[in-house]
Order: structure tokens, then C-alpha cells, then sequence
């Protein structure tokens, strides 16, 4: 990311990006003689977690966590007041700024290719697929009158800046479809968790004050946990996905290292692996839905979520929502899941 858009801004622009390695439960930010590696970490209970880490050499390196520095941004009104992750995509000038006045775009898996990257360098080819990776804004204009065509199918970036300063000179366009999926799934995860326990939380207290049974659950709350859960499944199954019209290819050997880390099952066929041609993955179901932080879920969500996975996989929950999942598309995944996640409830086997 060469836009001055987070923590040590001052470290970054286009000749010294700041480059962003990630995991399925964990990020790292690194900056050119920067004071820290910036470090997100996935929690099951608490969501996204921030530290430091010194860059200079000790004896004994120590993770630092932090707080308000972090969550101002990442626990601000853009995650609803939660603790999350940020994709932001802006117009960026040649020192790195972001010129607010062309505006900017939160972007996740529904974001239109063609609103993202800006103030990113992206390696890869997206064919006729127009995006705003590798732009820099030489003056201030509308959006529409953005002309991109020498950031577009950029396969090498070292006309850019010094790529041997970083263990990769690859801004994989692949890994960034993927970052910007797995982003805001864990932001999804993380607010059915949180919006339930205080569900629950309340309702105990109601029912201590009204004289009823600590378990009883009214309609109220039954109400808040299955609109916790329906965002979580909608985002789960690519509702809105923008598709993809010709063919996505990346640079490095991301792709590759990526589809071999998913359990598979009888047939060979996993949720990691990736169509990028019409969209991200060949089966549209998130891959975190082995993670961690989804199993770490309070029952009474989980329960919901797994329930309706299984409506819509089966075809008994179908509706305009899902339109997008074909037969076999739904097929395909329900099998899947049968083999290859072990603590499904038996209902998903009759």
C-alpha cells in the first residue's frame, strides 16, 4: 500500500510502500525504517487484536498490544463500533496523500473491480477489467476522468520503486481478492459474536428483573441473534459478490501455496479452490468457516448460522438472496462441508 493511510504514514509512498503479509488468522504491516512491524491478530472472543513489535534487535523481541492508537480507526463507526479489519481503496497523489476530494471506497468482496486498489500497487493481469492499482494522481479531477490504462496487466514493479528492499517484489492481484474477502469475513465473525453475547448478556439481566427463569429466551432476543447471524451467512455464501468478467492471473506463487492449505475431500475438491474467472472460488462458501474465530462463535449464533447454511444448501431456505448459488453450486458445497467439517450437526446428514 503506498497511500499514507495508516499507523507510520510518514514511512510511507509510492517509492516505500508499506507491505501487508497476511495469514487466515493473522496480518502483518511492514514499513521501510519503520519503528514497528504492525501485527493483527485473529481472536475468537475479542476479534481483531493490534500489537507492535519493535524493529530494532533485542535480546528478548516482545509483542506490544495496543489500543486506542489502533482501534480509532479499527474500532471506529466503519466496523460498526467493533474491533476489525480496514480495506480502504483511495486516490493517491505522488507523495502517497490521499486526495479526499475524489473520495474513497471501503472495499470487501461486493466492491466492483473497478473502485479497487487505489493507492495499492497490484501485480497481475485482470485483462479488460478496468482497477485503480498503480495510479498515481498527478492533479485533482472526477473520478470519472481518471485515465488508469499503465496501471492496468502491470506484471513487474520495479520501474516503481526498489523491490529488493522487501522478501517479494509481488503485489499479487490473486492474494488481494482473497485479503479483501478474508478481511471482512473476520469483521462479519467477529460482530455475530459480539452483538450475541450481548444479547444473552441482557437477557439474563431482563429476566432477573421480570422473575423468569435465567434460560428463558424471548422473541426479542431470539430476534437479535438471527440478525447477527443472517449478515454472517449472506457474506459466508458470496451474497453480492461482484463477478468477475474476464480472467484474473497473478505473478507470484500465491495461488498455488494458497488452494493446497484446505482439507479436500474424497474427490479432491476443496472451498480454497479458485475459479478467478467468473468469480473468486470455484465453490462459494468462505474458507473460514474451519477457522477458529467461526468455531469460537456463542452456540445460540452458531446454531442459527449452521442451520441456515443448511436451508440454503439444501434447497429448502432458496430465496432471492441465494439466487446467485446454482444447484450444483449448493451440491457441491454441502458435500464438501459433510467431509471435510467433522462437528456439522446431524441434521446436515439426513
Amino acid at each position: 500500500v503506498f497511500s499514507k493511510t495508516s499507523l507510520q504514514r510518514h514511512r510511507i509512498g509510492p517509492r516505500t510502500p508499506r507491505a501487508i503479509y497476511f495469514g487466515d488468522d493473522a496480518y502483518v504491516g511492514f514499513c521501510q525504517k519503520g519503528k514497528a512491524l504492525e501485527v493483527s491478530a485473529v481472536d475468537p472472543q475479542l476479534g481483531a487484536v493490534f500489537y507492535t513489535l519493535d524493529q530494532k534487535p533485542a535480546a528478548r523481541p516482545r509483542l506490544v498490544r495496543q489500543g486506542e492508537s489502533c482501534l480509532l480507526c479499527h474500532g471506529s463507526s466503519q466496523n460498526q463500533g467493533f474491533p476489525g479489519h480496514l480495506v480502504r481503496s483511495v486516490y493517491a497523489d505522488g507523495s502517497g496523500l490521499p486526495v479526499l476530494s475524489m473520495g474513497t471506497h471501503r472495499t470487501d468482496q461486493t466492491s466492483p473491480l473497478g473502485e479497487r486498489w487505489g493507492g495499492w500497487y497490484v501485480t497481475g493481469r485482470t485483462g479488460k477489467q478496468a482497477h485503480l492499482g498503480n495510479l498515481i494522481v498527478r492533479d485533482e479531477r472526477q473520478p470519472e476522468e481518471v485515465d488508469n490504462a499503465a496501471g492496468l496487466n502491470v506484471t513487474n514493479l520495479g520501474s516503481r520503486l526498489k523491490t529488493s528492499a522487501y522478501p517479494t517484489g509481488h503485489s499479487d492481484v490473486v492474494a488481494l481478492l482473497v485479503l479483501e474477502h478474508q478481511t471482512e469475513m473476520h469483521n462479519r465473525i467477529a460482530r455475530a459474536n459480539f452483538l450475541t453475547r450481548l444479547a444473552l448478556y441482557e437477557a439474563v439481566e431482563i429476566n432477573k428483573a421480570l422473575g423468569r427463569p435465567a434460560d428463558y429466551q424471548s422473541e426479542s432476543t431470539t430476534s437479535r441473534i438471527q440478525n447477527a447471524g443472517e449478515p454472517l451467512v449472506k457474506y459466508l455464501l458470496f451474497r453480492g459478490e461482484a463477478a468477475l468478467t474476464d480472467r484474473v492471473e497473478g505473478t507470484s506463487g500465491f495461488a498455488g501455496e494458497f488452494v493446497k492449505r484446505g482439507p479436500r475431500d474424497a474427490r479432491g475438491r476443496s472451498l480454497r479452490d479458485l475459479d478467478l474467472r467468473r468469480r473468486l472460488f470455484a465453490y462459494p462458501c468462505s474458507y473460514l468457516i474451519y477457522s477458529s474465530a467461526f468455531d469460537g462463535l456463542p452456540a445460540p449464533v452458531k446454531d442459527y448460522v449452521l442451520r441456515r447454511l443448511w436451508e440454503v444448501l439444501s434447497g429448502k431456505g432458496a430465496s432471492a438472496d441465494f439466487a446467485h448459488l446454482s444447484a450444483a453450486d449448493r451440491r457441491a458445497i454441502r458435500e464438501i462441508l459433510l467431509e471435510t467439517k467433522p462437528d456439522l450437526p446431524k441434521y446436515w446428514r439426513r
